[in-house]
């Protein structure tokens, strides 16, 4: 392992603004510098950690508006996430991953870009949801292994056309770069002021042919999906690898465990995307949450 990296592995929570201030380059070499892994396993399989969410201004997890509110508390979440065996990865914007990537905590994982998050939780241009983040040419450039477009579908909202052609741009710049495209796709409604996302099962696979067709190529798209009902039924949709999402956690625990678990034994099903649900458990147990998680993507079930 290079010095650089030596260093950025040492870096604190606490040290992170200073290195910022002084030695800003130590992202750029950091990211030259990192230890990667093939994109899968063995087993073909991934569980990646969210921390995308702030970026559009949603904090909230559960009944707490503001859970995500303290950048140190969430990044001492996401390092005890990451030191965990079967956790593959982290998804999330240059802010987020810079700030691991000097914590050493990226050292042979996978890091997944978010690309747009313009449109903003509850805004009134939430439809036309530009590409504030990642860029394709920044990915490849940083040696990160993939980029994420959040691609809601209103068919009543004007904004929703750019959305899609700025998301099919994506794609096709992502896979000239030979770099995994992951579209999370879903039709959604303006509903008393505020988005809500279709999680029906037709709904759901609407929103999967429309995110399969965006596009130059299809070579490197990934999808990530909802879990909803009839789901061996949606994932017939599709011959493109999904990841499922875990949401803002609302039911009992062992309840959403059980809901991925029946859905991992599908094929088309190759892992987890995650955040709130395992950085914020009730029981405040994060390495807990993750371990079980990881057990259910890898065959280690508890």
């Amino acid at each position: 392992m290079t010095t650089t990296s030596s260093r950025a592995s040492r870096a604190s929570i606490a040290e992170l603004t200073e290195i910022r201030v002084r030695e800003p380059r130590r992202i750029t070499e950091g990211w030259a510098a990192r230890r990667r892994r093939e994109l899968v396993g063995e087993d073909g399989r991934l569980l990646i950690v969210a921390a995308d969410h702030p970026a559009r201004g949603a904090l909230g997890v559960r009944d707490d508006s503001h859970a995500m509110a303290s950048r140190s508390n969430l990044l001492e979440r996401l390092a005890t996430a990451l030191s965990r065996p079967g956790v593959d990865g982290v998804l999330g914007t240059p802010d987020v991953l810079d700030d691991l990537l000097l914590m050493g905590a990226l050292e042979g994982k996978v890091a997944i870009g978010s690309m747009n998050r313009g449109g903003l939780q509850g805004s009134a241009f939430e439809f036309d949801d530009r590409f504030t983040a990642y860029t394709a040419k920044e990915i490849a450039a940083s040696g990160i292994d993939g980029g994420k477009m959040l691609t809601r579908i209103c068919y009543g909202d004007p904004g929703t056309v750019a959305t899609l052609e700025a998301s099919a741009r994506a794609v096709t710049d992502l896979a000239e770069r030979g770099v995994m495209a992951m579209v999370e796709p879903f039709l959604s409604v303006r509903q008393d002021g505020r988005v809500r996302n279709l999680l029906d099962p037709d709904s759901t696979i609407r929103s999967i042919h429309i995110a399969a067709g965006l596009g130059a190529t299809s070579r490197h798209t990934w999808l990530k999906l909802p879990v909803v009902d009839e789901l061996e039924r949606v994932m017939d949709a599709t011959t493109l690898p999904a990841l499922l999402l875990g949401g803002d956690p609302s039911g009992h625990p062992d309840e959403t465990y059980g809901a991925w678990g029946r859905a991992l034994d599908l094929p088309a099903v190759r892992g987890l995307v995650v955040g709130r649900a395992l950085l914020f458990p009730p029981d405040g147990d994060v390495a807990a949450a993750v371990d079980i998680a990881a057990g259910l993507v890898h065959g280690r079930r508890p």
